[in-house]
């Protein structure tokens, strides 16, 4: 133990002198004073470290350096002012009286002692002015978190310095590298902010873990991209399939083609969308929605199967069915629409309206397609605990829902009916999660949601009921999930446009660039608190476009959570995502 506090404080000492404590300091935020040599360096974001003693034990303290001041007493007085303005300076005391002052917030705290040689403190004393403040550097790192170094994963660099910012992503079981129950994640930031990078970066940290499976709805497409062999396209070409399954991953991605609906709650819902009872005179209303029921009803009485919606037979039972009066008595009371909807039906080309009409919405629930699965069985692969032969399964799954419009020419496809898909899809991880709880077991699984805003928004239209259950199925998972072990990822561009009870269950966030303004920064303000110096070095994040070339681009991000072992105070974190492939990789041991 003594041989690892001794080389730790060899590698200190070997750290740059940046300053040392000054006064006014105190526990939330020390004063220092900058040495002269260190005075002409970038200091805001770097992370130092000081020793110092408590309670009889040797403590190492980190943060990281926030704001720097500038301080010159003599240019403060009115009369030498008044002398500068004339002169422009004034040799004896410009510069040369210069004192520049930084404000440092400390984020972790470890005492030397117990059976992993350094376990997490407090800064429970202030040190004494004159303690000498080092740069912290790759090597202190390691020797700090020796017996952890299996659990570090790294997505970049200090903000504006130069060592890797030790990150941990614990999967959601108990047992080694678990972190007992699941977390709930946010990434925000501007589009062009890095934050789906991020997301990726994110998803092979826990993709590290073969007890541990994960689903990614994927609105747009990217995703499913990535997951192609050797994908991975744009300015960060990260081929996460290709990572993942080298980490022992299947990876598997279904598109709106071969995913199959398998509820008729569905079937009424989508056909309630599409144009076929339009076409007969029955405008969207209660009407409508009555004939949707009373036309799935009859269909399922008559032994029609959903996955054989399809074919032509079933079509025409649908057809001889809406002909009957008893059936549109159900939807239509007076004689007179009854005659409308009557005529309109006799009058139209059944082959146009099977070909138009019904086929594209029927298409969603066949099941003979190449590689398709219904949501349920899809699930169900993606989830279970065992093969398909009842032994036990070593490594389970990724699985990419690829949802992107461009995957759905030929079938009735929209928003809505997206959003109806989603909300199947939201409620099928949910039940299997309770289900696992009630058999005391983690389901040990995270759902990435991209475009978390436009499912999950603030404010809704008054008559968007699909928008409105997949919102309220999305609050009611990332309020009851957690302790099922099953954790939510979500990823927005927008802050304040998401709903603030999702806000309030998230442990984990990463703010990139573009949220230091307007209802964006009060959002921000209201989860970050009153840590203002923390604010201040958030809004000198730059856009990362501004550079000159994407070689020099900046992805910026602020973290707040425990994901980090150099977080546990609760105080924000600031690093550099890694702009390139090749670092992200090498500092992962992620390479072939």
């Amino acid at each position: 133990m003594a041989a690892a506090k001794r080389d730790l404080d060899r590698i200190v000492e070997e750290a740059e002198r940046l300053g040392v404590i000054g006064s006014p300091s105190s526990t939330a935020q020390l004063t220092l004073d900058i040495l002269g040599p260190a005075a002409t360096r970038k200091l805001v974001g770097e992370l130092a470290l000081f020793r110092f003693t408590q309670d009889t034990s040797p403590h190492y303290a980190l943060g990281q350096i926030t704001e720097v001041q500038l301080r010159n007493i003599w240019h403060e007085d009115p009369t030498m002012r008044s002398l500068i303005r004339q002169r422009g300076r004034v040799d004896a005391v410009s510069e040369r009286q210069d004192t520049h002052l930084g404000q440092m917030v400390i984020s972790a705290v470890f005492r030397k002692g117990g059976p992993a040689g350094y376990e997490p403190s407090i800064l429970g004393t202030v040190p004494a002015t004159g303690t000498p403040i080092h740069v912290v550097t790759d090597p202190v790192l390691e020797e700090l978190l020796q017996l952890y170094r299996e659990q570090i994963f790294y997505l970049g660099h200090v903000y504006g310095s130069k060592p890797k910012l030790p990150l941990w992503f614990k999967h959601f079981d108990r047992g080694q590298d678990g972190a007992g129950e699941a977390y709930h994640l946010g990434i925000f930031g501007k589009t062009g902010s890095g934050k789906s990078v991020l997301a990726k970066m994110i998803l092979l940290a826990y993709a590290r873990y073969p007890n541990m499976a994960l689903l990614i709805i994927d609105p747009q497409g990217e995703f499913a991209r990535d997951m192609k062999k050797g994908g991975g396209g744009g300015e960060f070409p990260l081929p996460v399939g290709d990572i993942a399954r080298r980490l022992g991953k299947q990876t598997v991605v279904l598109t709106v083609r071969n995913l199959v609906l398998d509820r008729w709650e569905l079937f009424e819902q989508i056909l309630y969308e599409s144009h076929f009872f339009e076409r007969l005179t029955v405008p969207k209303g209660e009407n409508r929605a009555l004939a949707c029921g009373i036309l799935a009803a009859k269909l399922q009485k008559a032994k029609v199967k959903l996955a054989d919606l399809h074919r032509r037979e079933s079509f025409e039972t649908a057809w001889r069915l809406l002909e009957d009066d008893k059936v549109q008595k159900v939807f239509y009371r007076t004689e007179s629409s009854r005659a409308r909807f009557d005529s309109a039906l006799r009058e139209s080309d059944k082959d146009e309206f099977f070909r138009d009409h019904w086929a594209p919405v029927a298409e969603l629930f066949r099941e003979n397609r190449g590689g398709a699965k219904s949501i349920n069985k899809a699930l169900s692969w993606l989830l279970s605990l065992e093969n398909d032969d009842g032994t036990s399964r070593i490594n389970r799954p990724i699985l990419v829902i690829d949802l992107s419009k461009e995957q759905a020419r030929g079938l009735f496809w929209n928003d809505k009916i997206q959003s109806l898909v989603i909300k199947r899809l939201l409620d099928g991880v949910s039940e299997t999660a309770e289900y696992f709880y009630k058999e005391d077991r983690s389901l040990n699984a995270l759902v990435v949601i991209d475009e978390a805003h436009r499912l999950a928004p603030r404010e809704l239209q008054a008559d968007d009921d699909a928008a409105k259950s997949v919102r309220s199925v999305l609050i009611d998972a990332a309020r009851t999930t957690r302790k099922y072990g099953l954790g939510w990822l979500f990823i927005s561009h927008t802050l304040w446009s998401l709903h603030p009870d999702i806000l309030q269950q998230l442990r984990i966030f990463f703010f990139g660039f573009g949220l230091a303004l307007g209802q964006e920064f009060q959002s921000l303000r209201q989860l970050v608190g009153s840590s203002g110096t923390a604010l201040d070095l958030y809004q000198l994040f730059r856009d990362p476009h501004s550079a000159f070339d994407t070689k020099s681009r900046q992805y910026s991000f602020m973290t707040i959570g425990p994901v980090s072992p150099l977080s546990f105070s609760g105080s924000p974190l600031f690093f550099n995502a890694f702009n390139t492939v090749d670092a992200f990789l090498d500092a992962n041991k992620l390479k072939v």
